[in-house]
């Protein structure tokens, strides 16, 4: 008797799926884990908000490194594709370019710490680096180049600049609860803004 597609599915695929699932879940858990306690936050509080055992983490990410190492680029792609999605979903291109820059942001928090995680891993390191940037400067500049379009900003700014610029704001929000990098950050985008899409400012003289 013929069998259904579905149940005719081989064991070996299903534990397959089973296990991207788990590895997915694993890479967003640490992710968040990240952001409150840093990279060296203990496996036990990772598997407990995955809800997996630590032997599961241990058996996808042998050493912390490379744990680290996946969640910082699990990172990049979900910012990746978060550009094309938001200027297809957002009320307009600056207002894609704003909800980017606070994933973008978040991702800058998430990755603190890579570095020490790496323990002087130079090769690596400059591998992740690497592919940032070969990521995430298209995006951004896709996400500029629109906004420019519309009228929203001037013409001008680098990608490179900007994310740069983002990251340098970045640095030391974890060592002073009273720095929001998030506040300087909109006073930069607000600077980059053409007068005629700010109601605050007047217009300049013809």
């Amino acid at each position: 008797m013929a069998t259904d597609s579905t149940a005719g599915q081989s064991p070996s695929r299903g534990r397959r799926a089973d296990a991207q699932r788990n590895r997915h879940t694993v890479l967003t858990a640490a992710a968040e884990v990240f952001v409150t306690s840093g990279v060296d936050a203990p496996i036990r509080q990772i598997a407990a908000r995955a809800g997996v055992g630590v032997a599961t983490i241990y058996r996808h990410f042998p050493t912390r490194a490379d744990l680290v190492t996946a969640v910082y680029r699990h990172q990049i792609e979900a910012c990746a594709e978060a550009g094309p999605n938001l200027l297809a979903s957002a009320d307009s291109p600056l207002d894609a370019l704003r909800q980017w820059i606070d994933l973008f942001v978040d991702f800058l928090v998430t990755k603190h710490g890579l570095a020490d995680a790496l323990q002087s891993d130079n090769e690596r390191f400059a591998a992740l680096h690497a592919y940032f940037l070969d990521r995430l400067l298209p995006v951004c500049a896709h996400l500029l180049d629109a906004t420019v379009e519309a009228g929203n900003i001037r013409p001008g700014t680098q990608p490179y600049e900007l994310m740069r610029g983002i990251g340098n704001l970045c640095i030391g929000r974890d060592n002073d609860p009273r720095y929001d990098p998030r506040r300087l950050i909109a006073l930069l985008l607000h600077g980059l803004q053409r007068p005629e899409t700010d109601p605050k400012r007047p217009a300049a003289d013809d």
